[in-house]
């Protein structure tokens, strides 16, 4: 779930273009490497959000710049690339943000996919609200405050309730479901992308206007809109069991990494690179700001990471 959630975002045209979870079926497509005679060839999985982006910008350099392989990357929704994953279309999933049904089919029951080990950064879902407005209403951070302050947040997409922004449908979110049991004046609306929303929360913010958003960390966006996150009531192990009565905040969740299981066992020095391939919150946004922030291409932000942090992926090649 970009969290038994996700997030967190609409196609990503050639890496560089940060849009929402796109709807490509990849179980109809595979690396035009896959059948490259003698070829040392890995296809990574890229989802459409920009620190996932992030990962598969330095893994690709890396691959191909101090081990020599040629390196496919494909976009994939999230719940699409574990079927993709466990076909073979693609060899590692990079970021994945908990999918316990996925996991139970693929890693348990068929063996399939293996894991990959942890990514290092850990991943959070929540409700937030521009910092400026909650330093000037301090209880808008408890969500049993939200229905008093829904009048703020009305728009023409709201009607009479007040908006809770999300990024793409295609995000799988509990938000629906916690405005219902949470009795909230409210009413989910999708901006369409992450890329849309970005857009949005800036615009909110530059004219100082209210705003109540689902949004996630790690995510640069936080260094140029500080935000403040609504308390909801404390998650607990298995209050999101059932989807329709989730009443609970979303949880903390350590980010995994997911490898075909042939390729695991098969795919020689990049298997083993990409199984130690870990980094930090704080490495991930500064890549991620590099290609969203400054626009700069994900091959080039990637070699301005790896050229300032040869102790760190020197590493990941031992």
């Amino acid at each position: 779930m970009r969290v038994r959630t996700t997030a967190a975002i609409a196609a990503v045209s050639s890496l560089a273009l940060l849009t929402g979870c796109g709807a490509a079926d990849m179980t109809k497509q595979a690396s035009p490497f896959a059948n490259a005679q003698g070829a040392k060839t890995v296809t990574l999985s890229v989802q459409s959000w920009v620190g996932a982006q992030s990962n598969v910008a330095v893994a690709q350099y890396l691959l191909e710049h101090e081990l020599g392989y040629r390196v496919d990357t494909v976009q994939v929704d999230e719940v699409p690339a574990w079927d993709a994953l466990s076909q073979g279309r693609v060899d590692a999933l990079l970021e994945d943000w908990g999918h316990p049904e996925q996991e139970q089919r693929y890693v348990e029951d068929k063996k399939t996919i293996a894991p990959g080990g942890e990514l290092g950064v850990t991943g959070h879902i929540g409700w937030y609200v521009p910092t400026y407005l909650a330093e000037k209403h301090p209880d808008i951070t408890n969500w049993k405050n939200l229905n008093k302050y829904a009048d703020l947040f009305r728009t023409p997409e709201s009607g009479d309730k007040g908006q809770l922004m999300d990024g793409s449908p295609s995000y799988v979110t509990n938000d629906k479901a916690l405005v219902k049991n949470l009795k909230l004046d409210y009413q989910v609306v999708f901006a369409g992308s992450e890329a849309a929303q970005i857009t949005q929360i800036k615009q909110f913010a530059k004219e100082k206007k209210p705003f109540l958003t689902y949004w996630y960390s790690p995510q640069w966006l936080f260094e140029k809109v500080p935000m403040t996150e609504v308390k909801l009531p404390p998650y607990e192990e298995g209050c999101d069991a059932d989807p329709e009565k989730v009443a609970c905040a979303y949880p903390h969740t350590p980010l995994q990494k997911y490898l075909n299981a042939d390729f695991a066992k098969k795919g020689g020095e990049a298997a083993a690179f990409l199984k130690k391939f870990r980094w930090t919150t704080e490495d991930q946004n500064e890549v991620s700001l590099m290609i969203a922030e400054q626009k700069m291409s994900p091959e080039d932000a990637a070699k301005k990471w790896v050229d300032r942090h040869e102790s760190t992926w020197r590493k990941w090649l031992s």
